[in-house]
């Protein structure tokens, strides 16, 4: 979430697992428009797996 902040992207549905589907295509679309590199994607994505994994 720290990440997308810094692109003016702020995601809250009041429901956990939306919130980080949401988060996820945010990334991906900040990561396809070349704004963060693949290694701020790849760490970004994995946190957001854990966090749906703790679910």
């Amino acid at each position: 979430m720290q990440l997308l902040k810094r692109y003016g992207v702020f995601v809250y549905t009041g429901k956990k697992l939306a919130d980080i589907d949401l988060l996820e295509d945010e990334l991906r679309d900040l990561y396809k428009s070349g704004l963060i590199s693949p290694e701020e994607f790849s760490a970004a994505l994995l946190i957001l797996r854990s966090e749906r994994n703790r679910m």
